[in-house]
């Protein structure tokens, strides 16, 4: 019982739509419901954790509601019998009747499986076009210090940066950190999902940038020859193509120079040329992670390779 796949997937559960219910001189039972539209996913939550719970449904339900133009909602959802395990998880995850976070619970199994489960539930993709803007956790059935806590863990666990909104929910706003969180979630996404991630087809159809544009670089990297030497340098960027497709490329080796570039140091612009090989690329690429022209080549100058090893 004590799998770690199923308690990553109850873990990505009960931070989303999932909770323990318990009424009044019975036993708890773990339950979720989906909207009708995501009928789909909540068949398939039922099917991963019915051979660990013992879960009847899902049920079709529907409400009458005026407070919507159809004038009702329809909904799916998915209960439990009673059962020990259920029990001991309710005693994690709630005191005194309150859903809580249970850090020392979710430093063990807040996997990117149980973030996948969890953004799959409570989170939003904010995009323009295929240009990804932000990602929106639904956290306010959370305290403020609850969810300050759990940005800190996020960055411990993953290096993601969020931060908190007025409206009691955690987001992540930078593009680079948008593009890891999905590389994170994006193995464990269910088809009739999709709609919360980038698909690669997005991706090829963006135009290109200019071909006259300008990259700033730290000014210890001296040029004398910018134009042909940032252009000599580009060329390796099929490797990063390379890291990306083997899973490799997000490394803690990256990420910390990711960070550090963000740190007020001197810079010099460079305005060049890039052939169109060079530009293709970096447009690629800056699709693909979220990182500018100028963080790329710059990544090009470190040993003269743009990898990051594990």
């Amino acid at each position: 019982m004590e799998c770690e796949e199923f308690l990553s997937m109850v873990c990505g559960k009960l931070l989303g739509d999932g909770c323990i219910v318990k009424q009044e001189g019975r036993k708890p039972r773990f339950q979720f419901i989906h909207s009708i539209k995501d009928k789909e996913w909540c068949y398939y939550c039922y099917s991963r954790l019915k051979d660990y719970l013992p879960l009847t449904g899902p049920h079709y339900k529907r409400i009458e509601d005026n407070r919507v133009q159809a004038g009702y909602t329809e909904s799916y959802y998915v209960q439990s019998r009673t059962q020990d395990h259920i029990t001991n998880l309710r005693s994690i995850w709630y005191k005194n009747g309150k859903k809580v976070l249970p850090f020392e619970f979710l430093m063990k199994y807040l996997t990117p499986l149980a973030l996948a489960w969890w953004y799959q539930d409570d989170g939003n993709l904010k995009k323009d076009s295929t240009i990804p803007r932000k990602i929106i956790l639904s956290t306010d059935s959370f305290t403020p210090a609850e969810n300050n806590q759990l940005c800190q863990l996020l960055k411990d666990k993953y290096s993601l940066l969020f931060s908190m909104d007025k409206q009691n929910r955690i987001l992540l706003y930078d593009q680079f950190q948008v593009q890891y969180f999905l590389f994170l979630v994006r193995p464990y996404l269910h088809p009739c999902m999709y709609r919360k991630t980038i698909t690669y087809c997005d991706i090829y159809n963006q135009c290109l940038n200019p071909k006259r544009t300008t990259i700033y670089l730290p000014a210890h990297i001296k040029l004398i020859s910018p134009t042909r030497e940032i252009n000599e340098k580009l060329s390796v960027l099929p490797d990063i193509f390379t890291t990306i497709k083997s899973g490799a490329f997000y490394t803690n080796e990256l990420l910390t120079f990711i960070e550090s570039t963000k740190t007020s140091v001197t810079k010099k612009s460079y305005q060049i040329t890039i052939s169109d090989k060079n530009l293709q690329n970096l447009s690629m690429l800056n699709s693909l992670t979220g990182l500018n022209s100028s963080t790329l080549t710059q990544m090009c100058f470190i040993d003269g390779q743009p990898k990051f090893s594990k």
